[in-house]
Formats: structure tokens, sequence, C-alpha cells
């Protein structure tokens, strides 16, 4: 079970996962060593799944960022979900309900890249593409 004090750990590790457990505890009130507790508990149970970075895909030479609906041709459902996850573009994939049964965020180093993606999954079914201009952030 969460308490309120296992929330409040997650959301100081949603915005750094990388503070020690000491920085944790001063922030949360708690010894270093409840706080190593606490975590390992909520990686076991599930709470905590994984612990990854974010990156500045624009720093690195990836200028383009899209999501893209893809409604699958019938039949195909289950191999398309299979090959999607090959795709190195595709960054984020989900199932989804309505019209549309994929809903994809894709990273490209530009246009044309964007384009040939594009061509490879019409393959798969009809897309809708959308430019992401910039991240609302809290």
């Amino acid at each position: 079970m969460v308490d309120n004090t296992d929330k409040k750990l997650l959301e100081i590790l949603k915005d750094n996962s990388r503070l020690s457990f000491a920085d944790l505890g001063r922030k949360i009130n708690l010894s270093p060593s409840s706080v190593r507790e606490r975590v390992q508990k909520l990686e076991e149970e599930g709470v905590i799944k994984k612990y990854s970075i974010e990156i500045n895909n624009k720093l690195i030479g990836y200028d383009l960022e899209a999501f893209i609906l893809l409604k699958v041709f019938p039949g195909k459902l289950k191999y398309v979900i299979d090959k999607v996850i090959e795709f190195p573009e595709i960054t984020v994939a989900h199932r989804i309900t309505g019209n549309q049964n994929i809903h994809l965020k894709v990273v490209v180093k530009n246009q044309l890249c964007l384009q040939k993606l594009l061509d490879k999954l019409m393959q798969f079914g009809d897309t809708n593409t959308f430019l992401i201009l910039s991240e609302i952030s809290k």
C-alpha cells in the first residue's frame, strides 16, 4: 500500500531520480535507511517500474518530433504491434481506442526522415501526423 510519504517520495523521484537516499530523506524528513527501504519496497511492488533519462533530442541532431496516429488495416493489429517496436525512431507507442488503433511518438532528424518513416508505416495502415511545436511543462 502506498502512503502519503511514498507519494511525496515518488513526486521527488519523478523530477530527479538521481538524488541520494540522504538527499531524499532531507526532503521528506526520513533517515537515508528508511528512504532506501521505501524505494526498494516500491521497486519490488512494481510501483517504480524503471529509471530513465530525458534527452534533449535537438542537441543530438534530431530536430523533429511528431505524433502519428495509425489506423491499422483489418486483421493486422497484432502483427503491427510487434513490428512498430522495432523502429528506432519510435520513442513511445500506445494501443488506443477510437478511430485509430495505435498512437506513436517519433523523433527524427528532419522532414525527409519523417517522410521515409511514414512511407514505411503506411504499409500497415492509414496515418495521421501531428508535428510537435513545443512541450508544455509545469
